[in-house]
């Protein structure tokens, strides 16, 4: 499945029960683009362990670090969970980072219900020496851990260079952080390119970057509306600002359904 463009390999584990860390084993196996069936990560639907949960995610990145919010990646499994058996069109999932609110709609783009970012910082300060290209950079945590970049001529710039070199500036700590490259058009549409931990590369599109990026906009003075469409490589996104919590809705594609045989060490069995 993808959501605008970040894709992912999507397992109904209420079947399998694979524990995190055999995910995180399987991983870079069944992630990897050249010898695998490739994507940017793993999500395991699977049973809550909360009673105001209908549904757990786990997320699993491509090199096998356990995430702990994914955007796109929440609403992928919101219509998979829907379609496979858990038929409610508003639902909560929980997720490594807490529980959200999904609403799958009959027509129309699937949406995710985030609490509003508690950790920001405005004008963050990084160590590594920057190009006169940067205009200014924020840092904010919509479940994950964001660099927001406002940048000039994003179509043109280096993203993987910058990107993993930012990604782990020093003052970021040891977890790092993704990294949104950002430049705000005449008509204030925000134009964002990421750079994802976990996965070490640009991804089509990112949820949680597309929160980060809008609501620093917002808060730095780039926007003042509290709607905003983010154009990404792999499609639109829109986010909304609400009083008490942030929306993300986008487009929702099944790519194809198979099966795969890996042999989980610990276990002894193919799957």
């Amino acid at each position: 499945m993808n959501g605008a463009g970040n894709d992912f390999i999507v397992i109904d584990n209420r079947f399998y029960n694979f524990s995190v860390p055999e995910l995180s084993t399987l991983a870079p196996h069944v992630c990897s683009r050249r010898i695998g069936i490739g994507a940017d990560g793993i999500l395991a639907l699977s049973l809550p362990e909360f009673s105001d949960a209908d549904y757990r995610m786990i997320y699993i990145n491509a090199d096998g670090s356990e995430g702990t919010m994914c955007g796109n990646g929440a609403r992928c499994l919101a219509r998979f969970a829907y379609e496979g058996g858990i038929p409610k069109r508003s639902a909560w999932m929980q997720t490594a980072s807490g529980t959200c609110e999904v609403c799958i709609p009959e027509n129309g783009h699937i949406r995710i219900y985030l609490d509003i970012p508690e950790d920001y910082i405005t004008s963050f300060d990084v160590e590594t020496d920057l190009s006169e290209q940067f205009r200014s950079i924020h840092y904010v945590c919509p479940g994950t851990q964001h660099l927001v970049c406002f940048i000039t001529n994003i179509h043109s710039f280096p993203v993987k260079n910058w990107g993993a070199i930012l990604r782990k500036d020093p003052n970021l700590g040891s977890e790092g952080a993704n990294v949104n490259f950002v430049e705000v058009d005449k008509t204030k549409r925000l134009i964002v390119r990421t750079y994802e931990k976990g996965v070490e590369d640009e991804t089509l599109s990112c949820g949680t970057g597309a929160i980060a990026s809008v609501y620093s906009a917002r808060k730095c003075g780039e926007i003042t509306k509290d709607r905003c469409v983010v154009e990404m490589q792999g499609g639109q996104l829109t986010v909304g600002l609400e009083a008490h919590r942030v929306v993300l809705e986008g487009p929702v594609t099944h790519v194809y359904r198979g099966s795969f045989e890996y042999l989980i060490p610990d276990r002894n069995i193919a799957y």
